[in-house]
């Protein structure tokens, strides 16, 4: 177990060089509370150094069903709602923008806020029972952990706004053609396969893990000059560093795989 003072609401072990964090709130469908958004700002933020790559599941019959909605139904003034959401934020971006890479391995409701957590990690491995909705539409609120900046680059605008405005869910195949997850498995299968791929990425230079979490978005939301000359200093960065050098010699000198289909 990793002890890091984390709320009853989430379970987190070490296994090797990946940490497994799970949403443990089954009787309230893993619903988020400020104490787990906390929680998760806490986890990301003060991983253990020998981490390469977390993956993030949800206990019960769902990975997560959203906001709790006690959190917002007594009466606040506006200024407390907007640190509320910027205590979303906060959470989100050490996930989004943090030390290593984070698969999530999802099934049952992905809803909501649940739907903006799992925007944030960086893979995301769905089982045929998972179902993506944003129902802010129809409880009178607006996304505020970030979800209008990050689920439309996942599934468009056209898209997002069709959930919110009529409450419709995507099942599992949607979401997958849409792009809301990468991977769709069989039943019991996305948290094995999330733990696969994260020791795949675990096994990544640390540089080039870095490198795609940090530049490549910012790359693709820059104007593309300045993507060009960021990507030429990333590239030289990467390539430059002592575990890349032993990497391409391996490669030279056949003692590094070749890529193959399927692989």
């Amino acid at each position: 177990m990793l002890d890091i003072g984390l709320p009853p609401t989430l379970t987190a072990e070490i296994d090797g060089e990946i940490a497994l964090l799970r949403l443990s709130r089954p009787s309230k469908r893993n619903a988020l509370d400020l104490a787990t958004i906390q929680g998760l700002h806490r986890f990301f933020a003060h991983l253990p150094s020998g981490v390469r790559a977390v993956v993030l599941s949800g206990e019960g019959e769902h990975f997560c069903a959203g906001l709790d909605l006690e959190d917002v139904v007594e009466p606040t003034d506006i200024l407390e709602g907007i640190h509320h959401s910027q205590t979303w934020h906060q959470a989100f971006h050490e996930i989004q923008f943090g030390r290593v890479p984070v698969v999530a391995a999802l099934h049952g409701a992905v809803v909501g806020g649940g739907f903006e957590l799992a925007a944030a990690t960086h893979i995301r491995v769905a089982e045929p029972s998972t179902y993506y909705a944003l129902p802010e539409g129809q409880r009178g609120i607006f996304l505020g952990g970030g979800g209008s900046v990050r689920i439309p680059r996942l599934i468009g605008v056209p898209l997002v706004q069709d959930l919110m405005l009529t409450g419709r869910t995507l099942s599992a195949e949607e979401g997958r053609m849409h792009g809301a997850s990468q991977y769709l498995v069989g039943v019991g299968e996305a948290l094995p396969r999330a733990k696969a791929l994260a020791q795949k990425i675990a096994r990544n230079a640390e540089m080039t893990n870095f490198a795609v979490l940090h530049a490549l978005p910012r790359i693709a939301a820059s104007d593309p000059a300045a993507g060009f000359f960021t990507e030429s200093l990333m590239a030289a960065i990467a390539a430059g560093t002592p575990e890349a050098q032993q990497r391409l010699r391996d490669f030279l000198e056949k003692r590094a795989g070749k890529v193959k289909p399927g692989v």
